[in-house]
């Protein structure tokens, strides 16, 4: 198994920033996707960004922005770690929900790679 940790959330005024980190843990694994999503109250969860490396990638990382923030948010990852970091800029009320972190990770010896989700972690953005 793989475990997932988050952590950076907090309260911030609008136009703030936070960075997020996300952690991946465990034995014999290589990361494929990490990324983080978001869910508000009675909402579902939606992508935030991504960072793909696989095949389809040639093992080069490859970013993927929701549209609503472009420009604003940051995603990075520290592979030798299995980290993830998301710095999100210029932050707006409508970003207010729990970020979630989300792991594609291929446990070495099995078939198919698994998705491995944090606990999350509360980011409430005030006007």
């Amino acid at each position: 198994q793989v475990h997932v940790v988050e952590s950076g959330g907090g309260l911030v005024q609008a136009g703030g920033s936070l960075r997020l980190s996300c952690a991946a843990s465990g034995n014999s694994f290589s990361t494929l996707l990490m990324g983080w999503y978001r869910q508000a109250p009675g909402k579902p969860r939606e992508l935030v960004a991504t960072i793909t490396r696989d095949a389809s990638t040639n093992y080069a990382d490859s970013v993927n922005y929701a549209d609503s923030v472009k420009g604003r948010f940051t995603i990075s990852r520290d592979n030798a770690k299995n980290t993830v970091l998301l710095q999100m800029n210029g932050l707006k009320p409508e970003g207010t929900a729990v970020y979630y972190c989300r792991t594609q990770a291929l446990i070495w010896g099995d078939a198919r790679p698994g998705d491995y989700w944090g606990q999350g972690t509360q980011v409430t953005v005030s006007s």
